[in-house]
């Protein structure tokens, strides 16, 4: 068995994240009847190959995204072009990978990185820096070590009891600190942290996490910062269990398009919609709220809670006078 252990510590917080992610796992299971509406897999694979190179400072929008893998020709860098068809390569052999194998993850950075770097599908030799401007606020182990600290990594994966929510975010962590390679250790790092969840349970396989990790782009990096300072990855384990749950909720919020029993969405101009409903009655009772203060009131995602204001104010329901700073919103229409 492995003698490396990473620096993690157990929280209360952690234990009831994954508690709730179970939960929600099963409700979702249940109303999918255990299978994924095909086009719900494919736009979410595209949402997730956007934003994971987005988070990389790929500039091409989600509609230039869909329109490549489409086939079709757009105008845009040549070089984001290959990023977005070298990712959707990547996640299409996800299924086929061993998620326990060092020799996959080389074979998936490979065409992940193909025609980007002269290193795709081997590991780094020289060092390497995280970067904020000017700033180092990471420098990985010596390109030496990598190749024994990565397969100590896979083998501590491989034999560890912890929950597979914890021990893959745990390892997620780990890979960054290590950056095994001499680019495209994000877009890896969240890859592999979805395989290893897929494997567990393979709805991972189709969830966009990395589009809520995009959302947060700012808190995951300080979780990371804050990890390697603490000398303990329970941070940033938090941090993607609190992104996974929302996701999850997300899509329990959004609803399952696959189940032809499930109550078929009304046309918001009914206001038949139990969110809705508490979204305005929050609004008459506290003009000034937040949109944020709002989601975590009603406990919704963000993004769901966004989604939602902007149909409202689209169908007439609500209005924002004044600015973002300090306007407030106005209830047009009364729930009746």
């Amino acid at each position: 068995m492995s003698e490396y252990k990473p620096p993690f510590h157990m929280t209360d917080r952690i234990t009831n994240l994954v508690a709730e992610i179970s939960e929600q796992i099963g409700r979702i299971t249940v109303l999918s009847h255990g299978n994924l509406n095909p086009h719900l897999r494919k736009e979410n694979r595209i949402r997730t190959i956007h934003s994971s190179l987005a988070i990389e400072q790929n500039s091409l929008s989600l509609e230039q995204v869909t329109a490549i893998l489409d086939g079709k020709r757009i105008l845009g860098n040549p070089n984001e072009i290959r990023e977005v068809k070298n990712a959707y390569d990547a996640y299409e052999m996800m299924l086929s990978l061993n998620p326990y194998s060092v020799k996959d993850l080389l074979r998936a950075h490979k065409i992940m990185m193909a025609g980007l770097i002269a290193e795709n599908g081997r590991f780094r030799s020289g060092g390497v820096g995280v970067f904020d401007g000017n700033v180092v606020v990471h420098m990985a182990p010596p390109a030496k070590f990598v190749p024994r600290q990565i397969q100590d990594l896979f083998d501590w994966y491989r034999e560890s009891e912890m929950h597979t929510l914890i021990k893959s975010a745990v390892f997620h962590y780990e890979f960054e600190f290590i950056h095994p390679f001499a680019d495209g250790n994000g877009r890896m790092g969240r890859m592999w942290h979805s395989l290893l969840l897929g494997k567990w349970n393979e709805i991972f396989y189709w969830l966009p996490i990395e589009e809520l990790i995009r959302s947060r782009q700012k808190e995951y990096y300080q979780a990371l910062g804050k990890s390697d300072q603490e000398v303990d990855s329970a941070a940033f384990v938090q941090l993607m269990l609190e992104i996974i749950l929302d996701t999850l909720r997300d899509i329990s919020a959004v609803g399952n398009k696959e189940n032809p029993k499930a109550p078929k969405r009304q046309n918001i101009g009914a206001l038949n919609d139990a969110l809705e409903n508490s979204i305005l009655s929050k609004l008459k009772e506290n003009p000034e709220i937040t949109q944020k203060t709002l989601a975590d009131a009603l406990d919704v995602p963000y993004r769901t809670l966004q989604r939602k204001m902007r149909e409202l104010k689209e169908n007439g329901w609500i209005d924002r006078v004044g600015g973002k700073r300090y306007g407030h919103w106005m209830v047009i229409k009364a729930r009746k």
